[in-house]
């Protein structure tokens, strides 16, 4: 084919297989990502975008102590001389640099509406003004030059820009970065200039500084909006690895306020400070549906009071309601706390590397070092060429006299030249000086001056020399240049810190409220359309009563019929995990208790956004009760895989959830359940078999929460797993349900007691070869199981009605007659709650 190919005009074509050109040019194109647009330079900080602005304002002359121009003059020199993308994309990060609660120490300042912490807009460019703020002119830009930075072409050669900007101050830590490349991203926090002033004069002092008095000198990021840190751990393993999580809270405190006139005053929670990069006016609309839709109880009203002086968000909560237990649950379930996942990489020598704050720090000092070299060798260079010319003028004045001899008899201006530097042994350059010198510098004042700045020039040369000659003096200067620096930009920490003994004592004090006012025992019941309802165990057991005049062992039609009823406690906690594998934990007490009419509200909803949306992403659910916390938890999916892990793992989890199992693609999260060692389980599929196995370390061991997990059993084709069920002694019996409605109780001593991975036992003969297994339960006595058909209708019927029968025995009892095409969809074992003595009062309300 490679013959065929003819010569073009433009020059040979040259074959190329498909995939190489792909992989190349995606290589070049990820790198162009990289290098030059989404990473900062670990040395100044700055993506190339905001250096070019910089350096296109410095060109423009728009220094702090000039007017400010419009930003439309700006971006266009921006995009004409050294950037040629979007407009838009310039101006965002022009607006960005002007921001206060975008940048700690903002490069620019600027005129008009640059938007705000509510995510409002900017202005358009042609409305706003900018000019440099003082702390980018002189930490970034001063003395600016080819002999400091090195400089290249522009993108069509008609400008020189520099690589990098001699920066005084390491603009990446003071300000932070963000950015997302090709397979890679950066999240760095803003911290305060003073301390990492600091911390960077005592690493000069100290290269070897421990990390733990490093962290002493730079405690953590310092947020442009202020906040709480309330965990030191994350700082610090982001610190020493470059990557961690930082929880922020914002600033609140309580306050008296009266809602209107006549009305008595209500304790309100303040909210001064939001965590950073919160948008004041999205966490405010958050926190309004979460108390429309019963998620977020105790507040009565929310009111933005902000102004210039500052953000005040009125939070008014309802009487005898405590505020601790609403500011804990505004902390889980909105973004007043949250994460910020540090990832501090940079570009190093051209390269993307994921940086400690020592290794920055020293990035940063390596670069400065070099900067300041090269601008003493300029300085040196221009002091002596200056010097030399100096000398010169002074050797000519001393010889006045026969300085305007050799002038007056010269013919011309060459032969002066040449006498001249024969009669007073001088240079070239000396001779033109000397030419070029007027009348007025034969006076006497202009004499002295010109020995005076000799002098002056003598000593700047030596003290250069120094500087230049030994390292220790050349470190000196620059730790005076910081402390210089610090002592004019520097100022306070707006981000606090909070301590190890007041997280500890913030904890115990909601503990001991939330044990004196939140635990009550209630009933949940889960639907088949993934909605949960909370009662009060009093109000079930009312509505239990009133529903035992029917029959509910007849299949009747229910619009979404309960499938489990759990007794828990409102201080307790509900796991929830979804089908692709994560896991979610709520408090019982957030679930909205309802009324008697009230279906309550999807389970889905009441989990963060991560979850979705979709009731069916629902797998399972199950209370952490201090009893199943001394359980392994059992994960099965619907393709076989298994995998046993701490119950505890899952406690306390943050509002991201973790992963519970890793999922292969088309498998899903379908079963759980609790075991403890030397204990058994059994597994049933599609097909009827059933396979039992002990859980040990051998067969079953305790996995990490990643692991996929092996294979529980070996599966035929158009088969998939229908049920695990645990097993505590050896005459336990296990329910069986088919499609077409016939069930079996089975002894699990008749099942073979084998190893993990087999292909198990056939322990269910279908009368009907369209027939199949659908579900596998315990089979407690005194237990009821609930049946949902493929046309919603529901029952509820009793476990000991169902025969037992062995695995050899055909199954000939049947649930119920149903119509053509009607088919079992759901089986569920009812837990049901306890019907206590004493029975709720006609005059207690049903909440």
């Amino acid at each position: 084919m490679a013959d065929q190919l003819n010569i073009l005009s433009s020059g040979q074509v040259v074959p190329t297989p498909l995939h190489t050109e792909v992989q190349r040019s995606y290589l070049e194109y990820a790198m162009s990502v990289i290098v030059g647009r989404a990473l900062p330079d670990v040395r100044d900080g700055l993506k190339p975008v905001h250096r070019r602005i910089l350096y296109a304002m410095y060109e423009l002359g728009l220094s702090p102590d000039r007017p400010f121009r419009k930003c439309a003059r700006v971006v266009g020199d921006v995009l004409g001389k050294y950037h040629p993308h979007g407009d838009q994309a310039v101006y965002d990060a022009l607006v960005r640099m002007v921001q206060d609660f975008s940048s700690r120490y903002p490069l620019l300042a600027g005129h008009g509406n640059f938007g705000s912490v509510d995510n409002d807009p900017p202005a358009a460019m042609r409305y706003t003004e900018t000019r440099l703020a003082a702390v980018s002119f002189e930490s970034l830009l001063d003395n600016i030059g080819e002999a400091t930075v090195d400089f290249i072409d522009n993108f069509d050669n008609s400008q020189q820009e520099p690589i990098v900007l001699p920066a005084q101050l390491p603009n990446l830590l003071l300000n932070g970065s963000s950015g997302i490349a090709v397979g890679m991203a950066t999240n760095i926090p803003p911290h305060n200039l003073g301390e990492v002033v600091d911390g960077l004069i005592a690493l000069i002092d100290r290269p070897t500084l421990s990390d733990e008095r490093l962290f002493e000198l730079i405690p953590g990021p310092d947020f442009p909006t202020g906040g709480e840190i309330i965990d030191a751990k994350g700082v610090q393993d982001a610190y020493r690895t470059g990557r961690g999580s930082i929880p922020v809270r914002g600033i609140t405190q309580l306050e008296e306020v009266r809602p209107g006139r006549g009305r008595q005053r209500r304790t309100a929670i303040i909210v001064t400070e939001l965590p950073y990069q919160v948008n004041k006016a999205g966490w405010i609309e958050k926190v309004a549906d979460l108390v429309n839709n019963g998620r977020l109880e105790g507040i009565a009203d929310i009111r933005d009071e902000s102004d210039r002086e500052g953000m005040r968000v009125v939070i008014e909560l309802k009487r005898e309601t405590q505020p601790e237990v609403v500011l804990s649950a505004l902390y889980r379930q909105t973004q007043l706390q949250h994460n910020f996942g540090a990832i501090m990489l940079a570009l190093d020598n051209g390269q993307p590397q994921q940086m400690s704050l020592r290794e920055m720090l020293n990035a940063f000092l390596n670069f400065r070092e070099q900067t300041l070299v090269r601008q003493y060798r300029y300085d040196l260079e221009k002091t002596e060429n200056r010097l030399h010319i100096v000398e010169g003028l002074i050797r000519a004045l001393e010889n006045l006299d026969q300085l305007i001899d050799i002038l007056r008899h010269a013919p011309d201006g060459t032969t002066a030249k040449v006498s001249l530097g024969e009669a007073f042994e001088l240079s070239d350059r000396q001779c033109d000086a000397i030419l070029a010198m007027p009348l007025r510098r034969l006076t006497g004042l202009e004499r002295q001056n010109l020995q005076t700045e000799y002098d002056e020039l003598t000593a700047h040369r030596d003290e250069l020399l120094r500087l230049l000659n030994d390292r220790n003096e050349l470190l000196k200067a620059l730790k005076k240049e910081l402390r210089s620096l610090k002592k004019k930009f520097g100022d306070e920490r707006r981000t606090r810190i909070q301590s190890e003994a007041e997280r500890q004592e913030e904890t115990e004090q909601l503990a001991e409220i939330l044990a004196e006012h939140k635990e009550e025992d209630v009933v949940l019941e889960f639907s088949q359309k993934g909605y949960v309802r909370r009662s009060t165990t009093r109000a079930y057991q009312r509505r239990q009563a009133r529903q035992n005049d029917r029959d509910r062992q007849e299949f009747q039609e229910e619009e979404d019929p309960t499938l489990q009823t759990e007794a828990a406690n409102t201080a307790e906690e509900l796991l929830v995990l979804t089908r692709d594998g994560k896991a979610f934990t709520l408090t019982v007490g957030e679930i909205p208790q309802t009324s008697r009419q009230s279906k309550g509200v999807p389970l889905v909803n009441l989990l963060p956004n991560s979850a979705g949306s979709d009731p069916e992403a629902i797998a399972t659910h199950l209370v952490l009760t201090e009893a199943a916390l001394t359980h392994d938890l059992v994960l099965l999916t619907r393709l076989g895989k298994i995998k046993r892990v701490p119950l505890s793992d899952f406690q306390n989890l943050t509002g991201r959830g973790l992963t519970a199992v890793k999922l292969k693609k088309g498998d899903e999260l379908a079963f759980i359940t609790l075991v403890q060692a030397d204990e058994e389980l059994a597994i049933a599929t599609s097909g009827g078999r059933l396979i039992r196995f002990a859980v040990n370390d051998e067969n079953l061991p305790v996995m990490g929460r990643t692991a996929q997990g092996p294979q529980a059993l070996r599966l035929r084709k158009q088969e998939s797993i229908v049920g695990c069920v645990r097993i505590q002694q050896a005459d336990d019996c296990v329910l069986m349900v088919s499609a077409a409605g016939f069930a079996k109780r089975l002894p699990i001593g008749g099942i073979h007691l084998g190893a993990r991975g087999g292909i198990g036992t056939q322990a269910f003969l279908f009368k009907q070869k369209t027939d199949h297994l659908v579900a596998i339960a315990p089979s407690p006595l005194n237990g009821e199981m609930t049946v949902v058909t493929s046309q919603t209708r529901c029952a509820q019927i009793p476990i000991d009605t169902i025969p037992r029968q062995g695995r050899d025995t055909p199954t000939n009892y049947r649930l119920s007659k149903f119509a053509k095409g009607e088919r079992i969809e759901t089986v569920t074992l009812t837990a049901l709650v306890d019907n206590e003595t004493n029975t709720a009062s006609d005059d207690d309300s049903e909440e």
